[in-house]
């Protein structure tokens, strides 16, 4: 049980990998008489597993008290790998808005760089809700642009890009008050 959020840290960065893969050759791993619906709902599902690897870890980190620091590094990079490979995947397949991708992915380095320069400098700024709107926001996105049979995949994208961008800014204004 001590080593089982790692554990799922690490299958979320498998899965992250293996989604990319499987989104540009799922020849490889599907029959060719395999309908490319049946694609969809396969690299939705790898998705939508993924994203679930990540509430686990963190609930149980939480709850049981197994926090680490291979999880306090690792878990937001596997977060960010699942991201963007579904991103670059939805690019590649022509069904993400290339301009949406970039805000999202774009904040995501964003803040990333932000959290290092906050933790060097021994602070630390707590993660709001806006960071879990967020997270949903584009998960959910994500999951109907890949599945591909559902309408407002795109209605969604834009939505997870607006309140990304919003939670960008806040996490910024805090960081700018912090350091005064």
């Amino acid at each position: 049980m001590k080593n089982l959020p790692n554990a799922l840290t690490l299958c979320r960065i498998f899965l992250a990998i293996f989604l990319l893969l499987f989104l540009l050759h799922s020849d490889l791993f599907l029959p060719h008489w395999v309908d490319s619906s049946w694609v969809n709902f396969f690299a939705c599902i790898i998705f939508c597993i993924a994203s679930l690897t990540d509430f686990f870890d963190g609930y149980i980190a939480r709850n049981y008290n197994l926090k680490s620091i291979f999880g306090e590094v690792f878990d937001p990079l596997a977060d960010k790998m699942l991201i963007l490979s579904a991103f670059i995947g939805l690019l590649l397949i022509e069904r993400a808005n290339p301009w949406a991708v970039f805000i999202i992915l774009s904040r995501e380095f964003f803040i990333t760089g932000l959290r290092v320069v906050v933790a060097s400098s021994g602070q630390s700024i707590a993660a709001s809700n806006l960071g879990k709107y967020k997270t949903g926001a584009q998960i959910a996105a994500i999951a109907f642009l890949l599945a591909d049979f559902f309408p407002g995949g795109t209605f969604l994208l834009w939505l997870a890009t607006f309140i990304t961008f919003y939670s960008g800014i806040d996490y910024s204004i805090k960081y700018y008050k912090s350091m005064k």
